[in-house]
C-alpha cells in the first residue's frame, strides 16, 4: 500500500489547515499539541503526518521526506527549492519584517557619519522588495553568510523583527513581535583594523576586568526548547518502536533508505578494507597515534584504576573491586567531516579498560561512508558499527532495539540534538559528559614566540563560532606582536570566517601583573587546554588547579595532544575542569566496595553501628547490626 506523507507544522498554519484536511475526510489519529510523536498517524491507514517546523516544511517535500507539505508564503518564496510548486494560497502565514534600534542606540547619528547598515535575515527573498528602512540597505545577506563575516562588523547592532498576519510594513515594531533576523552597521574601516579590534584587548588591573572576564567565559548551558522537544518525541518513539523508529528516522534525516537496521551495519571487513584502502602516510600516522593513545591509557590504568584490599587489625577485610563496563555504544559524528581522532580517543581507553563490547554508531547522509572514521574504528578495536546517526541513534544505543543492542554507557561528542539526547537518557544508561565549545588559555611571556602564539589561538578558535582562545600575559610587547600576527595570518586560514567569529565573540588578549596573577585567573576560568608559554614553566605547574590538560613548554601544542600525544583529547569545558576530569580508563569501570567483617570486628563495628542507627531513627538497621553481638 503506498502512503501519503503531509508535513505540517503547529501553530496558525496547523490550526487553518485542519479544517481543509477535515473536508477532505482526512484527520490526524491524535493531538498533535499534545503528541510526542514526529510521525502521527491519521483516520486513513494510507496518510500519515510529520509534524516538523514550518521553515523546515520546504526542505521534506524537496528531499522526498514527505511527498506534500503546507506551509507560509513567505516561506515557499524563501525557499526556493527547485521540484516545489504552490498549487494555492491559503492566505495565511504571512510574514513582514519591521527594524527596531537598540535602546539608546543614535541610528540616524550612525548613518550621518557615513557607517554602510548591511541587513542579515532569515528571509532574504522576503526583505529585499520590502525593506522601508532609510537609506536602504547597502546589501542584505542570509543569515549564514554573515556568520561567515562577523569581522566587518562594529559593536552596534540593531535587531529585526517579524509580525505575523499584517500586509504592510509598520513603523515601528510592536511588543508582540518576535525577533528573527540581525542587523549590524558596518563602520568605514579597513579590514585588517577591523579584524584586529574585534579581538579584544583587556588590562587586569582595570576596575571592571573581573566583570568583564566573568561575562567573556560564562557559559551558556540553557537547553533549546524546540530541539529538547523534538528529540524528547524521538526518543520516547524509538523506545516504543525499536528498529521501525530508527530506519524512519534515518531515511528522514540521513536520506538513507533501507530494509531494515540489519543493513545498516557496517560489518569487520568493511572496517578493514577501509584501513587496508588508506595511503600509506595517513595509515602509519594512525597508527602511530593509536599506539602513543593505548600505551598512555595502559599506563592510566596500572597506575589508578586496579582493585585493592586492606585487612583491618581485627582481621576486617575491605577494599575495592573494579571491573570493566560490559558493552559501551561511541558516537562518532558524521557527514562531509572526518572524526578519526574522536574514534581514537573514545574506544581505545575502553578496550585497554576491558570492556567487552564496543558498539559504534555514525550517521552516514545520503549514505556515504567515511573510510577513515572506519579505518579507525577497525584499529581501536571497534565491536559492532552501525551507519545511523542523530538522537535515535542514541536512544537506540539506551534502550535497544532488536538489532542494536542497549549499551550501559555512552560516549563520544556530536550536535546540539544528540546532546539532547544524552541528557534524556543519562540515568537509563551512563554518558560521559556533555561537551560544550572548545575553549584555550595561555600563558605566555616574553620568551614565548608570537606567532606560535598566535597560531595555537587559530586552531581553537577554527572548531566553532563559539569557541574561546584568551591570551594572558604581562608583556606589553608581547600582545601587540601577537596581534600583529593574527591581523597577518587570519586572511591566510582556510577557516577564517569561523576564527574571525570565534574571536570577536569570545576571545581577548590580556595583560596580566604578572605570571602568577596569571595562574588564578586561570584557574577561575577553568579552561578546556591550558597552554604554560613561559621560560620557566614548573613553578607555574604547580599553582594551576583547574584545567582539562595542562600543555607545558613552547613545543607542547595543543593541537598535539587532540591527535597524538596520547593523553586524551575528551576534556571537561565550560568551567566544568573544577569538578571533572579528561575521559579515561576509568570512564569505563566501575568500582565495587569490598567488605568482609569478621567475627571479632561485628562486635565492635555492631555497637558503633546500633548508636547511629537509633540517632538517625532506624531501629531495624540497630537490631540487624547487634544480632551480630551475640553470634
Amino acid at each position: 500500500m503506498l502512503t501519503l506523507t503531509l508535513a505540517l507544522a503547529k501553530g496558525r498554519i496547523f490550526d487553518e489547515t485542519l479544517p481543509l484536511l477535515a473536508a477532505a475526510g482526512i484527520k490526524p489519529a491524535e493531538d498533535p499539541e499534545t503528541s510526542r510523536k514526529l510521525i502521527i498517524a491519521s483516520n486513513l491507514p494510507e496518510v500519515r503526518f510529520i509534524i516538523v517546523r514550518a521553515s523546515d516544511v520546504p526542505t521534506y517535500v524537496e528531499h522526498g521526506a514527505a511527498d506534500l507539505g503546507v506551509a507560509g508564503k513567505d516561506i515557499l518564496l524563501e525557499h526556493g527549492g527547485e521540484g516545489l510548486y504552490q498549487p494555492v494560497d491559503l492566505g495565511i502565514g504571512r510574514c513582514t519584517m519591521v527594524v527596531a534600534a537598540k535602546r539608546g542606540f543614535d541610528y540616524q547619528g550612525a548613518i550621518q557619519r557615513g557607517a554602510r547598515m548591511k541587513v542579515a535575515t532569515k528571509y532574504v527573498k522576503t526583505a529585499r522588495p520590502r525593506w522601508w528602512v532609510w537609506p536602504r540597505p547597502s546589501s542584505i545577506w542570509s543569515a549564514a553568510e554573515t556568520r561567515s563575516k562577523p569581522t566587518i562588523w562594529s559593536q552596534s547592532k540593531i535587531s529585526c523583527r517579524s509580525a505575523r498576519g499584517s500586509s504592510s510594513i509598520p513603523q515601528r515594531s510592536s511588543s508582540s513581535a518576535k525577533p528573527c533576523s540581525r542587523c549590524s552597521i558596518r563602520s568605514p574601516r579597513r579590514r585588517k583594523e577591523a579584524l584586529v579590534a574585534e579581538f579584544r584587548r583587556l588590562d587586569s588591573s582595570a576596575p571592571d576586568f573581573a566583570a568583564t572576564l566573568a561575562r567573556l567565559t560564562a557559559s551558556n548551558t540553557a537547553q533549546d526548547e524546540a530541539i529538547d522537544t523534538s528529540v524528547a518525541n524521538i526518543v520516547a518513539d524509538v523506545r516504543m518502536r525499536g528498529d521501525a523508529a530508527v530506519l524512519e528516522y534515518t531515511a528522514l534525516f540521513d536520506r538513507v533508505k533501507a530494509s531494515s537496521v540489519a543493513t545498516l551495519e557496517i560489518l569487520a571487513p568493511e572496517l578493514a578494507a577501509a584501513f587496508d584502502s588508506l595511503d600509506r602516510d595517513t595509515r602509519d600516522a594512525l597508527v602511530a597515534a593509536s599506539g602513543r593513545i593505548r600505551e598512555f591509557h595502559e599506563h592510566q590504568r596500572g597506575k589508578s584504576a586496579s582493585s585493592w584490599e586492606m585487612l583491618d587489625a581485627d582481621g576486617t577485610r575491605m577494599g575495592q573491586q573494579v571491573n570493566p563496563l560490559e558493552r559501551v555504544g561511541l558516537y562518532v559524528p558524521g557527514g562531509k567531516a572526518a572524526y578519526p581522532s574522536s574514534v581514537l580517543m573514545n574506544a581505545i581507553p575502553g578496550k585497554v579498560a576491558g570492556v567487552a563490547e564496543i558498539i559504534m554508531v555514525v550517521p552516514t547522509p545520503g549514505g556515504a561512508r567515511n573510510p577513515l572514521v572506519l579505518a579507525a574504528a577497525h584499529l581501536a578495536g571497534v565491536t559492532r558499527a552501525f551507519a545511523i546517526g542523530g538522537a535515535q541513534a542514541v536512544a537506540a544505543l539506551a534502550y535497544g532495539t532488536a538489532t542494536i543492542p542497549a549499551v550501559d554507557k555512552i560516549v563520544g561528542p556530536g550536535n546540539a540534538y544528540v546532546a539532547a539526547a544524552k541528557r534524556r537518557v543519562f540515568g537509563a544508561v551512563g554518558i560521559d559528559m556533555i561537551a560544550g565549545p572548545s575553549e584555550i588559555l595561555i600563558i605566555a611571556d616574553a620568551s614565548a614566540n608570537p606567532e606560535w602564539v598566535a597560531m595555537d589561538l587559530f586552531a581553537q578558535a577554527e572548531h566553532d563560532e563559539m569557541a574561546q582562545a584568551i591570551l594572558l600575559t604581562p608583556d606589553a610587547a608581547l600582545l601587540d606582536a601577537v596581534a600583529e600576527s593574527m591581523a597577518r595570518e587570519l586572511p591566510t586560514m582556510p577557516r577564517k570566517h569561523i576564527i574571525a567569529a570565534s574571536i570577536a565573540k569570545r576571545g581577548a588578549l590580556v595583560r596580566v601583573r604578572d605570571l602568577v596573577e596569571a595562574c588564578h585567573i586561570a584557574n577561575t576560568v577553568s579552561p578546556e587546554h591550558l597552554e604554560l608559554a613561559v621560560a620557566d614553566p614548573e613553578p607555574l605547574f604547580g599553582r594551576i588547579k583547574n584545567a582539562g590538560a595542562i600543555f607545558i613548554g613552547h613545543y607542547s601544542s595543543e593541537a598535539l595532544g587532540d591527535y597524538c600525544a596520547g593523553p586524551n583529547h575528551v576534556l571537561p569545558t565550560a568551567k566544568s575542569a573544577r569538578f571533572s576530569s579528561a575521559l579515561g580508563v576509568y570512564d569505563f569501570q566501575k568500582r565495587t566496595s569490598v567488605i568482609e567483617v569478621s567475627r571479632k570486628g561485628a562486635r565492635t563495628l555492631g555497637r558503633i553501628a546500633a548508636i547511629l542507627a537509633r540517632g538517625e531513627g532506624l531501629p531495624a538497621h540497630a537490631a540487624s547490626a547487634e544480632h551480630r553481638l551475640r553470634g
